[in-house]
């Protein structure tokens, strides 16, 4: 079994994902905020492409709707892309479904579809996505949802992190540059990771627009080791 990492969505086309499980990561925000949602008693989640998709989900099918474009909620819709959103009252979640749609998290879940098993990672479920892909005993590849295509550092280091977990228990990492370099990076930052990130472009985006709490959250590891999403034909559910 081998572990691969794509850096970036944009560089999918040159990997074969048939017959492999795809591990979604977008650390900052969207799988971090899925995770949440599920654990908070959402039923199901509809990843979405377009705003268009999500809204007529909510109007459609009464789903808790949830979008966002370049780190700002989308207006319009009764959510942003924060975990928070699950976890202050506000809104009445359990039991409902939700659609979601972002800028970086749903589009490279959309491009992976030809995985043998899709699901999401992220800081807060990091063991139930060791659990699975052990289970599982197929080559994974960890999709990192990147920046608009670019390289983004919290991502890569889900990656060095899910590295670092597999790597003794069979899984070859040595066979790609790319999850060694993520185990490097990773190694490296450890120590004070979070602070690490704190030089990211994505922290300096949401330290931007007041969401530092966001990428607080985001930093808690197994918080929700029991969640994960797991594709379904056309959602995401607990699995």
């Amino acid at each position: 079994m081998k572990l691969d990492v794509c850096f970036s969505p944009e560089l999918l086309p040159l990997y074969d994902l048939r017959g492999r499980v795809a591990v979604i990561v977008d650390v900052l925000r969207a799988t971090s905020t899925i995770v949440t949602a599920l654990a908070a008693g959402v039923t199901e989640v509809f990843p979405t492409a377009t705003l268009e998709e999500c809204a007529a989900l909510g109007r459609e099918q009464g789903c808790i709707t949830a979008a966002e474009r370049d780190g700002i909620a989308a207006a319009g819709f009764d959510l942003g892309n924060s975990p928070f959103g699950f976890l202050d009252g506000k809104l009445a979640v359990p039991g409902r479904a939700l659609a979601i749609s972002t800028t970086n998290g749903t589009m490279a879940l959309h491009r992976s579809l030809t995985a043998e098993a899709i699901v999401c990672g992220s800081f807060l479920n990091l063991s139930a996505v060791v659990d699975f892909v052990v289970a599982q005993g197929r080559d994974v590849l960890v999709v990192c949802a990147g920046w608009k295509g670019s390289f983004c550092l919290e991502d890569s280091l889900f990656g060095g992190a899910l590295a670092e977990r597999l790597a003794p228990l069979g899984f070859d990492i040595a066979s790609s540059d790319a999850a060694l370099a993520a185990l490097h990076l990773w190694q490296h930052a450890k120590p004070t990771w979070p602070e690490y990130l704190l030089q990211s472009a994505a922290v300096r985006r949401l330290n931007a627009l007041e969401a530092h709490d966001d990428f607080t959250f985001c930093m808690h590891v197994d918080t929700h080791p029991e969640i994960l999403p797991i594709w379904r034909t056309d959602r995401l559910v607990r699995g």
